[in-house]
């Protein structure tokens, strides 16, 4: 699971890149221009768990972020650098609300939406590009010989590069299931769900939502694929930093139900159409991202090939319901364990056991 982290000079890219991370700046492996750093997705469920189990080893979910060197907003000029988002996941693009006079925004003027527009515009031509040189090739090669796949192909990317000339992001679309595999290859950017990470000053951390409505930016995570996640930059670095009692009483002292770290981690999550499902007992409790719909036999799979191949049946039981009986043996004789087949869809807080073969 990989995310990149996309904005504009000052807009405080990195600071979250580190918030996330819980890293210093800029740690993690570094590609060029690129830093690299996992992020440990939070997960109260897999700590109770681990109360009941106490057991040796505990594993939080994991997602990998990747810090690109700010973009200069101007079209053309960043392909070298969106080149390395091809492969992520997800986009988040730190937008800047914030004001700071020792570090003034480009052009000496704060404009979040200007910022987004800029950005999306980008991407939105980058793909515009790609498009472009695939349905040239695609027209040569059928000139020369049919291919039932290009043939189904070219009128796809005629209407892909018909979204991008109109400024549409890929994401806006609607595709066929079929059609969406095709796509799959091309790895477009402006398919990917987008999070925008508006950056706010520190005295906007007691009424986030209202600080969007001052920027005019209601609206603007309610496009399909695209989310608007306010946070406060400096407040959410000094909680990274701090132990966890100390965080909460600065969270409350700033009136913070949650950590902007985590709202977004969750979104993303959300965007994405995953969850986790877990497994727990003395060696280890553990949370396992799969994709929402996904049947207990691929879950089986995302644990070890070997537990997928012999699968035979998957004893489930919700996490609470574990948690209140005790114990695994508890929860089976009070009714709340299941025994399901490679078929059942695996939901959000299930606790499984695979019996395999093997």
């Amino acid at each position: 699971m990989r995310t990149g982290i996309i904005g504009l000079a000052g807009a405080g890219k990195t600071t979250l890149f580190r918030i996330l991370t819980r890293g210093h700046a800029p740690q993690g492996a570094k590609h060029g221009a690129v830093h690299v750093g996992v992020a440990h997705v939070p997960d109260a469920r897999v700590a109770r768990l681990a109360e009941l189990y106490k057991p040796k080893k505990i594993t939080y979910a994991s997602m990998e972020y990747l810090d690109v060197a700010a973009l200069a907003g101007e079209s053309g000029r960043d392909s070298a650098f969106l080149v390395q988002l091809r492969e992520v996941d997800a986009l988040v693009h730190v937008v800047r609300a914030f004001e700071d006079p020792s570090n003034p925004p480009p052009g000496g003027k704060l404009d979040p939406a200007h910022d987004i527009e800029t950005l999306d515009l980008d991407l939105v031509l980058y793909d515009l590009e790609q498009v472009s040189r695939r349905s040239e090739r695609v027209e040569k090669d059928l000139k020369k010989k049919k291919d039932p796949k290009l043939e189904q192909e070219l009128p796809l990317l005629k209407r892909c590069r018909e979204g991008l000339e109109s400024e549409r992001a890929l994401r806006e679309l609607e595709f066929s299931a079929e059609e969406e595999k095709l796509l799959t290859g091309f790895q477009f950017l402006s398919r990917r769900p987008m999070i925008y990470a508006l950056n706010l000053n520190d005295g906007d951390a007691a009424d986030l939502h209202g600080a969007v409505a001052r920027h005019g930016l209601d609206a603007r995570g309610g496009k399909p694929g695209t989310a608007l996640v306010p946070i406060c930059g400096k407040v959410e670095a000094e909680l990274a930093e701090l132990p966890e009692a100390e965080a909460a009483e600065m969270m409350q002292a700033y009136g913070l139900k949650e950590s902007g770290r985590d709202r977004l981690i969750r979104m993303t999550y959300d965007l994405l159409g995953w969850f986790s499902f877990l497994t727990a007992g003395e060696p280890e409790c553990r949370a396992w991202t799969i994709r929402r719909g996904m049947t207990a036999f691929e879950a089986a799979g995302a644990i070890h090939s070997d537990i997928q191949r012999g699968f035979i049946k998957a004893e489930v039981v919700n996490w609470e319901d574990l948690i209140a009986a005790g114990s695994w043996g508890a929860a089976r004789e009070a009714g709340k364990l299941r025994l399901e087949g490679r078929d059942y869809v695996v939901q959000d807080g299930d606790v499984i056991l695979f019996r395999h073969s093997g």
